[in-house]
């Protein structure tokens, strides 16, 4: 009897032995591994992230028509903008997403930073060699996104501005007004970069850098502005206002310029002012 005991208790610890060697095994197969998708389709998931959410504002807390601070679109911008440049937690308002596209259609994305608007349009500076100047060169047309979100004790913030409208160069004078009104580091930085071109390594650029800083660091040399470098102004024909609400029954409220003998129906169409129609679409 006490063989058959003894015997049964080594059965048991060699089961269990194998069973974590196999959990092992299994474990260690997988590492490297995206999590097998939850609806068991058998695909990769490098993250699972369908689960991230965050509240945003409540059903009480609702953007309509009767909650615009003015009937034109820019009157609207600076009002969303004043308030997110002084809310902790949006480092910078005037951060924004710029979508171009090749003359075929190929689209690209960056952020740049807003750095001048009035009733004209909306201004940034970049390098005109860049992959973006040369594709608002071909295709004069771009879209802008400012993400003004932030979730802190004091505020919460779930809001975007997108625009949309045709491209066009500033003056060669603002350029250059607003060139010599930058930091001279980053006047230098204009001069050093050829941007988006290729550079063996970054030992390169910072020689570049060096060479300049050499020459102008410590003295009042002015720094001539590149003819490479300017601004674009972005002339806006459309502004959306989007607010998040938690059920996802988000706010968005549209400006528009109507087109030339467009008929609007006035049960969704709005009239607002300086030629700019507003409407609510559905989220």
């Amino acid at each position: 009897m006490r063989s058959v005991v003894r015997l049964c208790l080594v059965c048991s610890r060699h089961r269990k032995d194998l069973f974590t060697s196999f959990r092992a095994r299994t474990l260690f197969s997988n590492v490297g591994r995206g999590s097998r998708n939850q609806e068991g389709d058998g695909s990769d998931k490098l993250l699972n992230v369908s689960g991230m959410r965050k509240p945003y504002k409540g059903k009480q807390e609702v953007f309509d028509v009767g909650d615009l601070v003015a009937k034109e679109p820019f009157g609207q911008f600076t009002a969303w903008f004043e308030e997110a440049k002084n809310t902790d937690g949006i480092m910078e308002a005037n951060a924004m997403a710029i979508a171009t596209a090749t003359k075929d259609g190929k689209p690209s994305v960056r952020m740049v930073l807003m750095k001048g608007i009035d009733k004209k349009g909306i201004v940034f500076y970049t390098n005109y060699g860049s992959r973006k100047a040369q594709e608002l060169e071909e295709n004069p047309f771009a879209s802008l996104l400012f993400y003004l979100s932030t979730n802190s004790e004091t505020s919460t913030i779930s809001r975007q501005i997108r625009i949309e409208g045709r491209v066009e160069r500033v003056s060669e004078a603002e350029s250059t007004q607003y060139f010599h009104s930058r930091p001279r580091t980053s006047q230098m930085g204009a001069v050093v970069s050829q941007q988006s071109t290729l550079i063996k390594n970054r030992e390169e650029l910072d020689k570049r850098n060096q060479e300049l800083l050499d020459k102008y660091e410590g003295n009042d040399i002015p720094i001539p502005k590149p003819d490479y470098w300017g601004g674009f102004r972005v002339v806006p024909n459309r502004f959306e206002f989007w607010q998040g609400q938690t059920n996802r029954l988000h706010d968005r409220i549209v400006f528009r310029k109507p087109e030339e003998g467009e008929k609007v129906d006035p049960n969704f169409t709005h009239t607002g002012e300086e030629g700019w129609v507003y409407e609510r679409l559905m989220p």
